[in-house]
């Protein structure tokens, strides 16, 4: 079966190859991706392109609250925060609320952020625990 779409092909090879780190940083950036797209369509008065685009990002921050294990405290605190992001995306959604999405992007941001940190700092640790540097 010949593949159609190259970059199709790419994008899904990359997501079943990825770490559950680089994973959880792919949802990451697609939520804010959707976010932005989001934005845009309030500013043009597109409703449901809004309405889909946020739909995704909740869709992603319904899915970073099912991988949380709740068994460790900080998740407690992240799923307290997931869910203040999730009604911040349905008020914005509701009442086509810009100030309410940039709250929920700047806390992905910042969430995006630190996950980058947390990879890039596992990677120097596994790095040097190999023996490699």
């Amino acid at each position: 079966m010949a593949v159609s779409n190259p970059y199709q092909a790419y994008q899904e090879n990359s997501v079943l190859t990825a770490s559950p780190g680089d994973l959880t940083l792919m949802l990451y950036n697609g939520c804010l991706k959707f976010l932005n797209l989001a934005k845009k369509a309030i500013e043009e008065k597109n409703i449901t392109e809004k309405n889909t685009n946020l739909q995704k990002a909740q869709n992603i921050i319904n899915e970073l609250m099912v991988t949380l294990n709740m068994d460790i405290e900080i998740s407690k605190q992240m799923m307290a925060l997931y869910d203040f992001v999730r009604i911040k995306l349905i008020e914005a959604n509701v009442k086509n609320d810009l100030a309410a999405l940039e709250e929920a992007e700047s806390i992905m941001i910042e969430f995006r952020d630190i996950w980058k940190e947390v990879i890039k700092l596992n990677r120097q640790q596994t790095y040097t625990k190999d023996g490699q540097v």
